[in-house]
């Protein structure tokens, strides 16, 4: 960067008065901080990197110190950074601040193929970092396999299942998809038998289920995998606690179980049951009933997450959950997005798919298109329905829905509740999304008065108007 951006930097963050998502300071008037491994990894495992700025002490008001010598912080840093694995390229620049010299290191981000980035020196599990606001933390042993697996095309869905031959199927549904194959797959119409068929399409391996052929034509996959099933829960209020006007916690509280095709169906009438309906009077006089939530919506957002969740041995354990809230109903899954998609790209461009023997599966029984439609659908049927967009995001390891559903106000005057949701860092396009007003009202209304109160702060202040940032509660 240039000298003069470096200096509005540091201008910014005395007044700011904070770390951010891609800001970390050191104090290093004494010294090289030995210890810089942490940010290091957790700048380089983010798409937009990050910058280390030395010579700025945040324990005495974010004074601005100095650094004791600059050419000797450059070696040592590089020094450190070479004991990354892959090796960090830090970018370098000088420049003195109310008499003081302050240097900057930029981490740039690693293509996702070559996470995580973790120091050599206690190795991948306890050396990999990721940032959450303007701090570092260990990676889970899960987020760690997530970048693995998409670098060595691990296929979760076609590991096998116990050891013993394929039983206890769903023969119609078998049926249906061997006719299936045999129309849309001509190259196996003939001289393939129904075994090689199985084993070509990752229904088995060796005559043992995968987990793709189980999750799909078992009659019970719970039966091995108690967990990969759907927890579905109707709550009286906006959050989990509170109670009804009888104290009832849950208006009605279901574990759906089965395979796919079933809990799929299952789920969906879930919502149905537990859904409001209004009635509306057209021009005409007619009367009609108006859902809660957009049914082809929510159908394609339970399928995304039975299609798209990890089915890994790190997250068999955790089910699918759908939540319905009095202002909104979510749905949620293990597994965040797979390979270098963002959200902000969800529904714009075609993603690598995590789970492709099983989509295929289902889609050869028309349970799903598998042509990426499902989220263009989701949107689309929340606008003819004059709701707000439904808003995606992934945090910890798991890849949220959150449908709002336009009937009740919120419980919180929306600058309030705005800042509870940048809780977790947001784009522009997520916060328009969950209030569901016009960009320009969002933004010059809520947003800017919001930063300038410090309610809510920049993680890139330095780049005010980048693609790429991001607001979180202060």
């Amino acid at each position: 960067m240039q000298t003069e951006d470096l200096k509005k930097i540091v201008l910014d963050v005395k007044v700011l008065k904070t770390e951010t998502q891609t800001i970390e300071l050191k104090s290093a008037a004494h010294g090289c901080p030995t210890r810089l491994f942490d940010t290091l990894s957790s700048f380089s495992n983010q798409d937009e990197g990050g910058i280390i700025i030395f010579g700025v002490d945040e324990t005495d008001n974010y004074a601005v110190k100095g650094v004791y010598d600059d050419q000797d912080l450059q070696k040592k840093v590089t020094e450190q950074c070479k004991q990354m694995e892959p090796a960090v390229r830090a970018l370098f620049t000088v420049c003195a601040v109310d008499g003081h010299t302050v240097v900057s290191a930029e981490i740039p981000g690693v293509d996702i193929s070559e996470r995580p980035v973790f120091y050599k020196g206690v190795g991948r599990i306890k050396g990999s970092y990721v940032r959450v606001g303007e701090s570092d933390e260990p990676m889970s042993e899960y987020e760690i396999y997530s970048y693995e697996a998409f670098r060595k095309r691990i296929r979760d869905d076609i590991r096998t299942v116990g050891n013993r031959k394929f039983h206890m199927i769903n023969e119609k549904r078998m049926d249906d998809y061997l006719t299936a194959v045999r129309n849309e797959r001509r190259n196996l119409a003939d001289n393939v038998s129904e075994e090689e068929i199985l084993e070509l399409m990752g229904i088995t391996s060796d005559g043992i289920p995968t987990l793709a052929g189980l999750m799909t034509f078992s009659k019970y996959p719970q039966a091995y995998f108690p967990q990969l099933c759907i927890t579905a829960i109707s709550l009286p209020g906006t959050e989990q606690g509170t109670v009804g006007d009888d104290g009832e916690r849950f208006l009605d509280n279901r574990r759906i179980t089965g395979a796919i095709p079933e809990m799929l169906e299952e789920a969906v009438e879930f919502v149905r049951k537990n859904s409001r309906t209004k009635t509306i009077i057209d021009d005409n006089g007619r009367r009609a009933d108006k859902p809660e939530y957009p049914i082809k919506a929510v159908r394609e957002a339970i399928l995304n997450a039975l299609v798209h969740r990890d089915y890994s041995v790190h997250t068999e354990n955790i089910p699918i959950r759908i939540e319905m809230y009095r202002d909104r109903m979510e749905v949620i899954n293990s597994g965040g997005l797979y390979g270098k998609i963002s959200i902000d790209a969800l529904g714009k461009v075609h993603p690598e798919t995590r789970n492709a023997a099983l989509a295929n599966m289902l889609e050869l029984l028309n349970v799903t298109e598998n042509r990426y439609s499902g989220i263009p659908t989701m949107r689309s049927e929340f606008a003819k329905a004059g709701l707000p967009a439904p808003l995606f995001s992934v945090s910890h390891g798991e890849f949220k829905v959150v449908m709002k559903n336009g009937l009740f106000p919120e419980t919180l005057p929306i600058p309030d509740s705005l800042v509870e949701f940048c809780c977790t860092p947001r784009t522009r396009a997520e916060i328009v999304a969950f209030v569901g007003k016009s960009k320009n009202y969002v933004i010059s209304k809520l947003v800017n008065p919001l930063v300038e109160s410090g309610k809510l702060k920049m993680t890139m202040p330095e780049r005010p108007k980048s693609p790429d940032q991001r607001f979180v509660k202060a």
